[in-house]
C-alpha cells in the first residue's frame, strides 16, 4: 500500500518548524529517522496532511558530554551510540544496548530522540530514558520546556509532546563514578522487538550497593523502572539471595500483558531472569576494574 497523500516541508532551522508546527501540528507528522513514520504512512496508520523533515536543521546531531550529564540531539542515530567513544558508563550502556535495537540499516537512520517519540513499550531506549530519568527537551511558541521520562510515557505510542512542538533533544545525567552496567534481552528473531529486555547501572561503595537503577522493557504499556527492586538493593551487599530477591521484586512490579509468543506469566517469568542476569554482571564488572 502507498501512502495517502501529503504536503511536505523541510524547514531549516528549529524556529521555522516550530512556526510551521504551531500552524499545522494538528495535521501534521515529524520525519527524522523515519524507521517507525514510514511504515504508518505505508500502511496508512497513519495519514498527515503535512510532513515536517527536520533532517536539514543544523545543531541536532551532537552528543555532548558536561559534567552531570550526556545531551543527545534530536537527530542522533542509534548507529552514532553504537560507537560512542566518549569514557562514561552511559557510553558502555549505549555500546551494549545499541545492537539490540533492529537491524543495521535501520539503526543508521533512526534516532534515539525518535525513539521515545515513539514511545513503544519495548523500546530498548525508552527503558533506559525511564531509568535514568532523562529529561526530554521540547521547544513550541511558547518556549522552550523539559519534561521527564516518568511524566513523558503515557502510554503505547502515546507521550506528553503537544502537537506544535518539537522534541530537540534527551539530557540523560550521568551515572555517578565508578558505576558499571548492564543489558540483556529477550527476542524472538535477531532484529525483532524484545519480548523483554531489563537493564541495570549500579555503583558499589564499601562493598555495598550505594546507587543503583532498574528499567525494563516490554514489561507493561510503558517503560517501567523497577523503585521497590531498587529500594531493596541499595545500602546492602550484593550478595546472591539479595540479587534474585530484587529480581523476583522487580519482576513483580511489572504488568505484561498476553503476546501471541509470549504469555503474560512467561515474560514476568523472563524479566526476573533478565534482571538477575543483569544484576550479577554490574556486580561483577564493579568487583573487576
Amino acid at each position: 500500500m502507498k501512502p495517502a497523500p501529503f504536503d511536505y516541508i523541510a524547514p531549516a532551522s528549529v524556529p521555522e518548524a516550530v512556526g510551521v508546527l504551531a500552524e499545522r501540528g494538528a495535521d501534521s507528522r515529524v520525519l527524522a529517522g523515519g524507521q517507525s513514520l514510514l511504515i504508518e504512512l505505508r500502511y496508512r496508520t497513519a495519514r498527515p496532511a503535512l510532513v515536517v523533515d527536520v533532517n536539514r536543521i543544523p545543531g541536532l546531531s551532537e552528543i555532548t558530554v558536561e559534567d552531570g550529564s550526556v545531551h543527545v540531539g534530536a537527530l542522533v542515530r542509534h548507529a552514532q551510540l553504537e560507537h560512542a567513544r566518549f569514557d562514561d558508563p552511559l557510553a558502555g550502556l549505549f555500546r551494549e544496548v545499541a545492537p539490540y535495537v533492529a537491524h543495521p540499516p535501520v539503526r543508521a537512520r533512526g534516532t534515539f530522540a525518535g525513539s521515545l517519540a515513539w514511545a513503544h513499550p519495548a523500546s530498548e531506549w525508552c527503558a533506559l530514558a525511564m531509568a535514568l530519568d532523562a529529561g526530554i527537551e521540547l521547544e513550541g511558541p511558547s518556549g522552550t520546556r523539559t519534561v521527564s521520562a516518568d511524566s513523558w510515557f503515557r502510554g503505547p505510542f502515546a507521550t506528553a509532546c503537544l502537537p506544535e512542538e518539537l522534541v530537540t533533544g534527551v539530557r540523560l545525567p550521568r551515572p555517578p563514578a565508578g558505576a558499571t552496567a548492564a543489558f540483556a534481552e529477550l527476542r524472538r528473531t535477531h532484529g525483532s522487538f524484545a519480548l523483554a529486555a531489563a537493564m541495570v547501572v549500579l555503583r558499589l561503595a564499601g562493598g555495598r550497593v550505594d546507587w543503583v537503577r532498574i528499567g525494563l522493557a516490554n514489561a507493561a504499556d510503558v517503560p517501567l523502572r523497577a523503585m521497590e527492586a531498587e529500594r531493596l538493593m541499595t545500602g546492602e551487599r550484593p550478595e546472591r539471595e539479595l540479587l534474585a530477591q530484587a529480581a523476583a521484586r522487580a519482576a513483580a512490579e511489572s504488568d505484561p500483558a498476553d503476546e501471541p509468543h509470549a504469555p503474560a506469566a512467561y515474560r514476568r517469568h523472563a524479566i526476573g531472569a533478565l534482571v538477575r542476569r543483569c544484576l550479577t554482571q554490574a556486580v561483577e564488572r564493579a568487583e573487576t576494574p
